[in-house]
């Protein structure tokens, strides 16, 4: 569809091997590409240990505890930033996601135009909590951004600053559950003008008691866009992710696994939409495609509850 009214928005770990070729025994070891290492514990010297929620080898996540968990809508539409414009559009956004979490079975708490210290204040609250109830937990920025950066109302901020508070390290009782992270910002300022394709018609568990994750597994971030590029919302209906994503939450939800629901997404925004600017000729035309990064071990469904 065309769209009018748019905008951009440790310590080594040792093995004896036998060299067949030699008569005595070489030590290997497994390094880090970088100086330093984490040595796996608290604050208070002890090793960091978290109730295991599903078993080592289970193919999908344990999403049957009593609650689905918290969904945070963080929606940014004025800033106190000279050169950000309001986001016209982002209310559309915001409540549709809400509903549509809902009927997935979420907590959903929206948080108009915070400043970060209070957007952090908000989440070390949230992290600080008891999720052993909870399925997952579910984050979404609706904002400005560029490359690596973020807005809050007040200034810019990396998005690290948010999810580092629910590694598994941090916040104990989602270890080993999905930590899921919607972005809906720009990522830069380059355009996407697409290629035309032509029609051619021619033949053309058995699990241990216990194991270790690393802190950050189990997370998933989805941008609206690329790194580098433009991110579209329109004034009316809303970003093109958002109402992708939350068409594809709505419609097979409960149905698909999360990744094939963002394949989809990515779908729909890269065939169904298309920027509507005549009068602006260079961001007339262009296109968009989601990107998604993923830490998840294990598949996850939104199952009935």
């Amino acid at each position: 569809m065309s769209d009018t009214g748019l905008i951009e928005d440790q310590q080594p770990i040792q093995a004896d091997v036998q060299d067949s070729n030699k008569t005595s025994t070489t030590k290997f070891t497994d390094v880090a590409d970088a100086l330093g290492h984490g040595n796996g514990l608290d604050h208070y010297g002890n090793r960091l240990k978290a109730r295991m929620p599903v078993d080592r080898y289970a193919s999908d996540y344990n999403m049957n505890h009593p609650k689905r968990g918290l969904a945070l809508i963080f929606n940014h539409e004025h800033f106190e930033i000279p050169q950000l414009k309001s986001r016209a559009g982002t209310n559309v956004d915001c409540e549709n996601l809400a509903s549509t979490l809902k009927h997935l079975d979420f907590d959903v708490r929206v948080y108009k135009d915070m400043k970060l210290r209070d957007m952090q204040k908000e989440v070390e609250k949230v992290a600080k909590m008891d999720h052993s109830d909870n399925d997952c937990i579910l984050i979404t920025i609706l904002s400005h951004g560029e490359l690596g950066y973020l807005y809050a109302k007040d200034c810019q901020y990396k998005l690290d600053i948010i999810w580092s508070y629910f590694t598994a390290n941090h916040c104990p009782t989602l270890a080993g559950k999905p930590k899921l992270f919607f972005i809906q910002a720009c990522q830069g300022d380059q355009l996407d003008a697409g290629v035309t394709l032509s029609d051619r018609t021619e033949t053309d568990s058995a699990g241990s008691m216990s194991y270790k994750i690393p802190a950050h597994a189990d997370f998933l971030i989805a941008y609206s866009t690329i790194p580098g590029f433009y991110s579209w919302r329109n004034t009316q209906k809303g970003s093109w992710f958002m109402q992708s994503l939350c068409q594809e939450l709505n419609q097979h939800g409960k149905k698909y696994d999360i990744l094939t629901l963002l394949t989809f997404v990515a779908q729909r925004v890269a065939y169904d939409f298309e920027s509507n600017t005549p009068d602006i000729p260079m961001m007339h035309q262009q296109k968009q495609i989601p990107c998604v990064t993923t830490m998840l071990t294990r598949l996850l469904r939104f199952t009935d509850k």
